[in-house]
């Protein structure tokens, strides 16, 4: 037997003592016994959680089997019972929660002062032989009152005992209070009412209170002089208080009863009145509170009044609140009580009053919004909506009356421990969001549901359920998730526009307002902002992504993950499924790094093809009545379609899905077999034939998955013949007519890719023999050829024929039009590609052009259909209907969407009615037809005459620009589409056609127009009006029909310029003087050299144009995704005309910067200038309406780029004569109206840093540049900042000598210096110490001397009132001038009366004072000689 442990025996010994014990396996002489649980019943007592020496389990041990079992990924969550009572994040700090959370009185009271111990005694403890301290036990309380019956607790006597000792220290009656009272201003302590309590108190207490704290008594402090430390602290009170003032004590009430809780209110306010009698006081001086405020002195009657309102009011709403009430009663219970009920003897009936039957619901009338409460259903339910209770939507919590449930209760439902709770509070949020992103509660309800749930934390409450292990809560998270991201609707439009031309690219669904740090990043180029990017998101918490990003914020949280074990091991119903396939899809439409995670997920893509796209299946699915319980092994189009979203996001994406996945397979599968014979309901089944097509064609549009064109061919014929019967099997309008024609729409629009792709095999053949030898990377042919897919364009040609001749019949044709538009989109693309091919007859093909032209397309253009088709563009147009892609009232930034949800009207872009989708096919046809075949060009002069389209275009252009939103972008898209076409018809047509000449200068305006809105993706278009007709001659026509000579005759009349600024002494006397005739003449002759130039200095978007040009021209093996750039705006700025300027001066700018120092530029870069110049002088002068969206300010600083690049730039002869003529544009009194400086110019950080810039540059290199000086000059008007004035007067005051702008030659009004008077002190200081000094001159500034003089005599003879400063220095700077030396400038600042610009001064002056400036100048002067007296020398 082991020697228990004995004294002095160290950890060794016990190290060793433990060793023997468990050697000799000996039982323990303690056994612990666990108690069962009675929450859990046995299970606190199972062999689990036995002690280690007692596991009696037997073990089986087996071969290469692993000792743990794999843990599933990710694992099933824990289940926490504190976590799940709220949604907290990872980086909310508990101490901050704590601290929000507390309604504690030192929450308001925290500033603690440590009390002075200096003379307090310090006494040791007096040591005792115990080794513990005494205990204290209760029974020495003295406090403690002994009750007899009852049996009551010791609590129950305390708390009896506390009541007894407050009710004998009775409070002063109330007759007291009313006597004290009475005595007037006495009684009215100002230093006692807000100090001793933390809310508004009547002032009428005893002298004596004032002098004591009724609320710190200095119980706590446990020491001797624990009053006089409770009397230091409200003497320190009192003296914070005589030191605040009314204003001051009256916040600091608010803040108090705004900050602390109604219950510590009562409490202050019971220990401040004292006893019943002051109560029963408070109710008399309420009765006349006018008597009391009327008895206060005069000076405390403000405060006091408002202090004694505010108290009546804080009253009268508690007294409100009790007097609602209602005392209960044995007769309000439904259930009497009974006595012989066990403890039921004494009935608390405020604990019962839950029992009484509910108010009847009352609309408040108050401004203030009700807080919204919704149905089970998500419904919103009126605030004054009385239904039944047994509908369950009445419940204890706030607003027992109303029925439904706020966000609130519904948001604590959901951490619910009850699986049940949880379930509907989930399902009911998914509710309200899906009705409130299709827009039911915007008339109803103020702000963004949606905004308010994702800053609550909705997207991670969703998150976290994601996780729960019940099945029930998961399914419900699923469905609010998918409510959250997903629009049907969306996806309903984007299908349609499909096989619209160019509508298989779409924009990612990227939110388009990231954070504002990514904009500092433009210096770096697009790999290495990627990057940087990526690092930020991976290093910043989940909720702060998806503050910006909803979708990338899941990302982060590993959702695909959890998606994917859902559906592999959950195996949920087939509603679950849907909306998981659907939530998936939206991730993949967000960008190509979405893609490329969904892709990376282990076995996620797997279970999908594995699940829902089996290639075999069970036949009784497809019959009538089948309840489908479970959608696995089950094919599914929604599995489909999000394969085919995730096709569009790579080249790469798409390999992977058809060769490591086995798509090629199940493409085979499902496109070989008709839809009526897929074992599936006959709508699933078109629906998943429609998917197969689509995700074919996305593949080929890669270059990809041409191998199975040849394998399914027969097929591909088959279904081609069958196209024209659509015609007689499908009448009316149902949702299967629906599908079989968008089937049949992404056959054709397959076909279309194939073809491309077959178009390009000649050329990569050609490349592969020619680089053979070379060891770059080689591009291998796609495995079809020309002559495999020309075959099918007789087929496509008959059918197109069949379908046009229902044009006239309007629902035929509605119905039809999205087939009858991909038939046009085909032969475009065919006889693009035709043309290239050198196996292909070239006199062959231009036979069969001319035979389309004279068979099919004329005689559709002379239709009366085709009329009307043109005539709705306009009310169908985007740009001409701004609001008919504006955002929903319920779109949030972090969600791209595109406001869909409805659906769009029918007269709209993408409406049912809408002509776009056919006729931008028509005009791609032709544009086609006649690039290949010119002869053709005139044939289609009738096109550009329809009435409809010239009115779309001048309206469109017109327009404003259109704001660029995820739900604007890619309807605009498709909008420009059409217009590139047109003008791409009038390009040729203006080589072609004599009597071209009328429609040119509307193109060229539509031209322009069209330059500043196209979106990233279309650089190829952009590229292409560049090229030929934003600088084509032919499309201005004014340079030609007496535009020049028109200009010179208005300078002649004066009709909107002033004079000439070049001035004999500046660098351009050498040259003759151009007029501005001459300049556009030069201008206009010069339009080729100013396009190349447009295009060199647009080199930096070549990566882009290459990406854009290979998916325009349809070279399919270069493109690398559908999924076009962000949109962050058009490709252009708004400024573009003024690019090449901006670019030299940045170039400069950088130059400098590094310390180099450019002392000459060479001739290209004086070309550079001089042509942009040029082309901005043809624009404000021809095509001024175009430039309308830069403001006058953004044009004036980018021509002041001009004087800031290089040293002597602006002294060249050509830059100087047009930069004066742009000056004499810009200088115009509607342009000098528009001009505001103060405002944010877009480009600029801040106009003030670059005028200081252009005064820096002024005093180094001007010369006394006339025109560099006007330029100076024009931010000096009176009605922009101060500071740029200052600026001139004070730092720069060496300008003044150089300034030397004539009068005459000034093209600004003096009026706008003058008007209205300088107020700013130091500014007119400025200027008198300039003129007095002699620093500013009329000889050497005259303009700022005119200014400078005008202000100062205004001033020194203003007799407003103003401060006493001002009128100081009024008076100081009129006996200076009244003392001056220089008699000039002493006229010219007495007797100056008024502006006059034909006077050499520029102003006139008084022959004499008025008689009230003189009477004043003398009340000033009079300490001077009188004899003095001002007279005007002849």
């Amino acid at each position: 037997m082991l020697s228990r442990p004995k004294p002095g025996e160290s950890e060794a010994d016990l190290l060793h003592f433990q060793n023997q014990f468990l050697a000799a396996r000996a039982s323990p002489a303690v056994k612990i016994v666990k108690k069962a649980d009675k929450r859990k019943g046995e299970e606190g007592s199972t062999d689990a959680e036995r002690p280690p020496l007692q596991d009696s389990k037997d073990v089986v041990m087996l071969d290469d089997f692993p000792d743990v079992l794999p843990v599933l990924t990710p694992a099933p969550p824990k289940k926490s019972k504190i976590k799940s009572a709220c949604v907290r994040f990872e980086d909310e700090d508990p101490e901050e929660r704590l601290e929000s959370h507390d309604r504690h009185i030192t929450a308001v009271f925290s500033k603690i002062i440590e009390r002075d111990t200096s003379a307090v005694a310090v006494t040791m403890p007096v040591p005792t032989g115990d080794p513990f301290p005494r205990t204290f036990h209760r029974s020495e309380i003295k406090s403690e009152v002994k009750v007899g019956t009852g049996g009551k607790s010791i609590f129950a006597q305390k708390m009896a005992a506390r009541r007894a000792a407050e009710k004998a220290a009775a409070a002063p009656s109330a007759a007291e209070c009313v006597r004290v009272r009475s005595a007037a201003p006495a009684a009215v302590d100002p230093e006692g009412s807000a100090g001793e309590a933390p809310l508004p108190s009547f002032r009428g207490d005893k002298a004596g209170d004032s002098q004591r704290s009724c609320l710190i008594t200095g119980e706590g402090l446990g020491s001797q002089k624990s009053e006089q430390e409770a009397q230091a602290i409200h003497k320190e009170n009192l003296e914070k208080l005589r030191s605040m003032s009314e204003e001051e004590i009256r916040q600091e009430q608010e803040k108090l009863l705004a900050q602390l809780d109604s219950n510590l209110i009562a409490f202050l306010k019971s220990r401040r009145s004292g006893n019943e009698g002051q109560k029963k006081e408070l109710k008399m001086e309420q009765n006349r509170p006018e008597e009391f405020v009327e008895s206060l002195p005069v000076a405390q009657h403000g405060v006091g009044s408002s202090l004694s309102t505010r108290e009546l009011g804080l009253e009268e709403s508690v007294r409100k609140e009790e007097n609602s009430k209602v005392e209960i009663t044995d007769e309000d219970l439904p259930v009497k009580p009974k006595k012989e009920w066990i403890h039921m003897d004494n009935v608390e009936f405020d604990k019962l009053e839950w029992m009484k039957d509910l108010p009847s619901p009352r609309q408040k009338k108050t401004k203030k919004g009700m807080q919204a409460r919704f149905s089970l259903k998500g419904e919103l339910i009126p605030a004054d909506a009385d239904l039944p209770t047994h509908l369950g939507l009445h419940h204890h919590g706030e607003e027992a009356e109303r029925a439904g449930y706020s966000l609130q209760e519904l948001f604590h439902l959901s951490r619910s421990q009850v699986i049940q709770q949880r379930t509907l509070a989930l399902q009911v949020l998914g509710r309200i969001v899906q009705k409130a992103r299709a827009g039911e509660f915007a008339s109803s309800l103020k702000g963004s549901i949606l905004q308010l749930l994702l800053d609550a934390g909705f997207l991670f409450l969703l998150r976290f359920s994601l996780d729960d292990a019940v099945d029930n809560v998961m399914a419900a998270s699923v469905g609010a998730l998918q409510a959250l991201l997903v629009s049907l609707d969306d996806e309903k439009y984007l299908d349609w526009t499909f096989s619209w031309y160019q509508g298989m690219a779409a924009f990612p669904f990227v939110p388009s307002n990231e954070e504002e740090e990514e904009e500092e990043e433009e210096e770096l180029n697009g790999t290495e902002k990627s990057q940087d990017k990526k690092v930020k998101d991976e290093n910043k918490p989940d909720p702060d992504v998806a503050r910006y990003d909803v979708v990338k914020g899941l990302l982060k949280t590993r959702i695909q993950h959890r998606l994917r074990y859902i559906l592999e091991v959950v195996r949920p119903v087939p509603t679950v499924v849907l909306d998981i396939l659907h939530i998936l899809t939206h991730i993949a439409r967000h960008s190509s790094e979405a893609c490329s995670q969904l892709l990376d997920c282990p076995r996620l893509i797997e279970t999908v093809v594995r699940e829902f796209l089996p290639t075999q299946w069970d036949p009784q699915v497809a019959e009538p009545g089948h309840l489908l319980t479970s959608l696995h092994g089950v094919a599914c189009a929604a599995a489909m379609k999000f394969i085919r979203v995730l096709a569009s996001g790579g080249r790469n994406a798409t390999a992977r899905l058809l060769n490591q996945f086995e798509m090629k397979r199940r493409l085979s599968r499902f496109i070989a077999e008709d839809p009526l014979d897929l074992l599936l309901p006959r709508e699933e089944a078109i629906r998943l034939s429609t998917e197969a097509f689509r995700l074919w064609a996305v593949a080929a549009g890669y270059g990809q998955a041409c191998e199975l064109y040849r394998d399914l061919y027969p097929v591909l014929v088959r279904i081609l013949q069958s196209l024209p019967e659509l015609l007689t099997t499908c009448l009316g309008k149902s949702p299967v007519t629906d599908l079989s024609v968008q089937r049949a729409a992404a056959v054709v629009t397959l076909l279309s890719r194939v073809t491309q792709t077959a178009a390009c095999t000649e050329e990569l053949q050609a490349k592969l023999r020619s680089n053979g030898s070379e060891e770059s990377e080689q591009i291998p042919p796609p495995p079809v050829t020309w002559n495999q897919v020309s075959g099918l364009q007789p087929f496509l040609e008959t059918s197109l024929k069949k379908f046009l001749q229902e044009i006239s019949q309007r629902e035929t044709w509605q119905t039809f039009q999205p087939l009858t538009t991909t038939y046009v989109i085909y032969l475009g693309v065919y006889y693009s590609a035709c043309s290239q091919q050198l196996s292909v007859n070239p006199v062959d093909c231009l036979e069969e052009l001319e035979r389309l032209t004279s068979e099919v397309l004329l005689p559709l253009l002379s239709q009366p259909a085709m009329h009307s088709m043109w005539d709705l563009l306009r009310p169908c147009s985007a740009l001409c209907n701004p609001l008919s892609c504006s955002p929903a009232p319920e779109s949030v930034s972090s969600i791209a969407s595109l406001s869909c949800a409805g659906g769009k009207p029918p007269l709209s872009l993408v409406g049912s009615k809408s002509p776009f989708p056919f006729l931008t096919a028509l005009l791609f046809l032709i544009d086609s037809i006649t690039r290949v075949h010119k002869g053709l060009t005139s044939k289609y002069s009738s096109v550009l005459g329809f009435r409809g389209l010239k009115d779309y275009l001048h309206q469109s252009w017109q327009a404003g620009p259109p704001s660029v939103t995820p739900s604007s972008a890619w309807i605009l898209r498709h909008e420009y589409h059409l217009q590139y076409f047109a003008l791409a018809l009038a390009r040729r047509m203006a080589g072609a056609c004599p009597d071209y000449a009328q429609h040119a200068s509307l193109h060229h305006c539509v031209a322009m127009a069209l330059l500043s809105r196209l979106l990233p993706g279309s650089e190829h278009l952009a590229y292409e009006v560049l090229l030929d007709l934003a600088f084509n001659q032919e499309f201005l026509p004014e340079g030609r029909a007496g535009g020049p000579e028109a200009a010179d005759f208005s300078d002649i009349l004066h009709l909107g310029t002033s004079a000439k600024l070049a001035q004999p002494g500046s660098a351009a006397a050498s040259f003759s003087k151009a007029t501005r005739g001459a300049l556009l003449r030069e201008s206009y002759q010069n339009l080729p050299s100013i396009r190349s130039c447009y295009l060199s200095h647009l080199v930096h978007l070549q990566p882009a144009l290459m990406r854009s040009q290979a998916s325009y021209q349809g070279r399919n093996y270069l493109i690398q995704s559908m999924l076009l750039p962000e949109v962050r705006g058009p490709i252009l700025p708004s400024d573009w005309p003024f690019f090449p300027l901006i670019s030299l001066y940045n170039k400069v700018t950088n130059a400098e910067t590094r310390g180099a120092v450019l002392n000459s530029l060479p001739l290209d870069l004086v070309n550079t200038v001089t042509w942009n110049l040029q082309w901005v002088l043809l624009l404000e002068t021809w095509r001024a309406r175009t430039l309308q969206g830069i403001p006058t300010a953004a044009k004036l600083a980018r021509l002041m780029c001009v004087f800031l690049t290089g040293s002597d730039l602006f002294l060249e002869a050509p830059i100087h004569h047009y930069t004066a003529a742009l000056l004499t544009v810009y200088c115009h009194p509607k342009a000098l109206d528009s001009l505001n400086l103060d405002a944010p110019i877009p480009g600029l950080a801040s106009f003030h840093d670059l005028y200081i810039s252009l005064l820096e540059q002024f005093e180094g290199v001007s010369f006394g540049d006339p025109l560099f000086g006007v330029f100076v000059l024009l931010p000096l008007q009176k009605r922009f900042s101060v500071q740029l004035r200052l600026a001139v007067f004070g730092e720069h005051a060496s300008i003044l000598q150089a300034l030397g702008v004539p009068l005459q030659q000034f093209p600004v009004p003096l009026e706008r210096y003058t008007s209205p008077p300088e107020d700013n002190l130091n500014l007119l200081r400025l200027y008198f110490r300039t003129l007095v000094t002699g620093a500013l001159r009329h000889a050497w500034c005259p303009v700022l001397y005119v200014v400078a003089v005008a202000h100062v005599n205004c001033f020194i003879f203003s007799q407003d009132s103003t401060t006493q400063e001002t009128d100081v220095a009024r008076k100081s700077m009129l006996r200076k001038t009244w003392l001056l030396v220089d008699e000039t400038l002493k006229k010219h600042l007495l007797y100056y009366r008024v502006l006059n610009a034909e006077s050499p001064l520029g102003f006139d002056l008084y022959e004499q004072l008025p008689p009230m400036r003189l009477k004043y100048l003398q009340m000033v002067t009079q300490k001077e000689n009188k004899e003095n007296t001002p007279a005007l020398v002849s």
